[in-house]
């Protein structure tokens, strides 16, 4: 019990003891068992920690003040993996706690590192221009991908909201794409001309004669964008023909649909567009969504500065 004499058990068997519970009440498996002892392990063979782990906070709060400072003997731990330290941390001692191995809730004394908010990935103007260029000939298909590439760019679309849309969803006479968001919010969203071009050139070259594929009713015009197959286009496709187009292009790896999402928030932002014009275009329900990508252009522009400016 909390608060009783602590029994005189050792730093190493009340890991044991720690990890013995997890196993037993929370069936947890026996890899993740093996890196919650690596973690206390590492902590036990710190120094300090053997004589004075049960007594205050301060030896635990030193161990990961540590880990986070680059040495001559180790690399500062990432922050996650800073953070998933410490929570092994914090759950060793409420356990010790509760179960009398120590007098004092040492857990209470520490916090988490703060989670950081990674920045999206984003691509430059040029690397667009590379992406948007690399359909190959002009088939039906690629007319297909090309048009759906630009749009994404264009109006910064989720790729569900792109596939999902409907014929009846875009007035290319209005340049405007209607949208069903999130929490089916409702958004109209302009879509610019080289978009514009490449989208009338798949309705009038290429969707009819996939909409033939599959005759019969197609309410609201039926899906907008088609597979070969004259169903509607689904997300994975979309997924790999970006992936394909991004490697074809020369792009580093990891480039995705919402890439194409965040480089028209920034490029917009970059432009001197109002941050609650871009929130709305995003069909972010807050601002505070959208502000992460005020973070994201003053990385950029500190970087510009570095590299051009003489006395950076």
């Amino acid at each position: 019990m909390a608060g009783a004499a602590p029994s005189a058990i050792r730093l190493d068997g009340a890991v044991e003891e720690f990890l013995n519970q997890l196993r037993v009440e929370r069936g947890l498996s026996e890899a993740t068992l093996t890196a919650y002892r690596s973690d206390l392990l590492d902590f036990a063979a710190s120094h300090g920690a053997a004589d004075g782990w049960r007594g205050s906070a301060d030896v635990a709060i030193r161990y990961l003040s540590a880990l986070g400072t680059p040495g001559r003997r180790r690399m500062a731990l990432r922050p996650t993996t800073l953070r998933r330290r410490a929570a092994t941390l914090r759950g060793f001692y409420r356990f010790c706690y509760a179960e009398g191995l120590i007098v004092q809730d040492v857990a209470a004394h520490f916090d988490l590192p703060r989670q950081p908010r990674l920045l999206p990935e984003v691509l430059t103007l040029e690397e667009v221009e590379r992406l948007l260029e690399t359909r190959g000939e002009l088939s039906a298909a690629s007319i297909r991908d090309r048009a759906l590439l630009e749009l994404l760019y264009a109006s910064g679309l989720r790729i569900s909201e792109a596939v999902g849309l409907d014929r009846d969803d875009l007035s290319l006479e209005e340049g405007l794409v209607r949208v069903i968001g999130k929490g089916d919010r409702e958004r109209q969203v302009p879509v610019g001309e080289v978009a514009l071009a490449w989208l009338g050139s798949y309705l009038a070259d290429v969707r009819p004669i996939l909409l033939a594929l599959r005759p019969g009713p197609h309410p609201h015009g039926g899906a907008f964008f088609l597979s070969v197959r004259g169903d509607r286009l689904d997300r994975r496709r979309a997924w790999e023909m970006l992936v394909e187009s991004a490697r074809r292009a020369g792009l580093k790896q990891g480039i995705s649909p919402h890439t194409l999402r965040h480089s028209f928030a920034t490029h917009l932002l970059e432009g001197g567009a109002d941050l609650r014009i871009v929130q709305e275009l995003l069909g972010h329900a807050s601002i505070s969504t959208t502000q992460l990508y005020t973070h994201l252009t003053g990385e950029r522009i500190k970087d510009v500065y570095a590299r051009a400016h003489p006395r950076a």
